[in-house]
């Protein structure tokens, strides 16, 4: 019997074909950072921020968008222009015991930031679908950990990018509920808020989550996995005939994903602030959380689709954690790195993603608590975002490492304005309360 030329078959393959015509499919690397930006603990803060304060944390997120997006434009231009991942270029153009801190201090920061995504995963399931949490959170592990490993890069980030879509799952959750538009239009500009230790404790959570150094080292080397994964596999800078081009997809795709990524978050400050803060639920420290305390005020449907977004957003953060790890130490090492690599030939690669994951999955059976492991995942995130982010300024500005493209006037602009934020945003978090 010929399976491959029966009719279901031949469906499949005409399904696969259309999705890989569609303008989804050729986005890059822009969206998948800016989806997994929004990963279950980035969705727990942002709830906690909706439950608290209601509509008047909504004005973090318009602030937010063109600092993060100008980082990520940075790095994405870096990697592209230069043909290396942001850790080769700072082990280039740097002493070796900066890269050697960041590098420790991202990898810490990742497994403990997995933990607690994936605990919040293995919850949010136990809810759906009522097997353990415990056996849902190894199985997405796990799951996750074979793709990684088993399947090619351009086939895992093809449905990758088709999980990106359940990030809609939030704006959804509004058509269910009553929004007072008026009101979130003013709040949004005019915010009503009193300053002290809780607010700066929530905004420093916000900003934290938003513009996270994971993300500067994943969209930087995604860039180059994509310039290898076509013809044209030379850097700008050693062959400029496409920067035209490429440097225009950059910018659209990089700023168009953190626009879809932080408009998101919008959406999730205001579902828990028009539903958790209204009903006058306002302490909610686990996106889980968030989810079940939906189901009553705002019925099954909400809640549903509000965990199914969770689930959808972990698939795609803990590969960008563990990976974006990875690639830091690989490039740090000078070993062979890329997802792009079958296991034996970059078995240093992988093996940072299997002890990653593993050891972020070990946390669960540990006294330690996934939350406890968030907060000091925030630390270390906010202790290491404003040097890299300094970093990151003088790479881009130098015509020694960018050439012709060194980064133009406003994006060093919106650059700098961002490592200010966050520099004021890791002195509040550090100071004691």
């Amino acid at each position: 019997m010929d399976i491959n030329g029966s009719p279901e078959t031949k469906s499949f393959h005409a399904l696969l074909g259309r999705l890989k015509e569609h303008p989804l499919a050729r986005v890059g690397p822009g969206l998948i950072t800016g989806v997994a930006d929004d990963d279950p603990s980035g969705i727990a803060t942002y709830s906690q921020a909706g439950a608290q304060f209601g509509l008047n944390m909504l004005w973090t997120m318009p602030l937010a968008f063109p600092l993060m997006a100008a980082v990520q434009s940075m790095c994405a231009n870096l990697g592209r222009v230069t043909g290396r991942g942001l850790a080769a270029n700072i082990k280039i153009a740097f002493p070796p015991v900066v890269l050697q801190g960041v590098v420790l201090l991202l990898l810490v920061a990742n497994v403990l930031n997995i933990a607690a995504d994936v605990a919040a995963m293995g919850e949010v399931a136990e809810l759906v679908s009522g097997i353990d949490r415990h056996l849902m959170t190894a199985g997405f592990v796990f799951g996750t950990l074979l793709l990684q490993m088993l399947v090619p890069y351009h086939r895992y980030v093809f449905f990758l990018k088709w999980l990106t879509v359940s990030l809609l799952a939030y704006a959804a959750v509004l058509f269910t509920v009553h929004v007072p538009w008026s009101q979130v239009a003013l709040r949004t500009l005019w915010p009503h808020l009193t300053l002290n230790a809780n607010t700066a404790a929530v905004v420093v959570g916000v900003f934290g989550t938003t513009i996270s150094p994971y993300l500067f080292f994943w969209q930087a080397a995604e860039e180059v996995e994509d310039m290898q994964a076509h013809d044209a596999n030379v850097a700008l800078v050693s062959d400029a005939r496409a920067a035209p081009t490429e440097l225009r997809r950059i910018r659209w795709d990089t700023w168009s994903g953190m626009f879809y990524s932080d408009v998101t978050a919008y959406f999730i400050i205001l579902a828990t602030a028009v539903t958790l803060h209204a009903a006058g639920m306002t302490d909610i420290t686990t996106a889980a959380q968030a989810a079940s305390a939906l189901r009553p005020l705002a019925g099954n449907f909400a809640y549903v689709l509000f965990a199914l977004g969770i689930l959808g957003v972990g698939l795609i953060g803990v590969p960008v954690l563990a990976g974006s790890g990875a690639y830091a130490l690989s490039e740090a090492m000078g070993w062979r790195e890329g997802l792009e690599r079958k296991v034996r030939d970059a078995r240093g690669f992988y093996a940072i993603i299997a002890v990653s994951v593993l050891a972020a999955l070990a946390i669960q059976y540990s006294p330690i608590s996934p939350m406890k492991a968030l907060f000091w995942s925030a630390v270390i995130n906010g202790v290491v975002a404003v040097p890299l982010m300094l970093v990151i300024l003088i790479l881009v500005s130098r015509k020694s490492v960018m050439g012709a493209f060194t980064a133009s006037r406003p994006l060093i602009i919106l650059g700098s304005i961002a490592t200010l934020v966050m520099g004021a945003a890791a002195v509040l978090m550090l100071l004691p309360s």
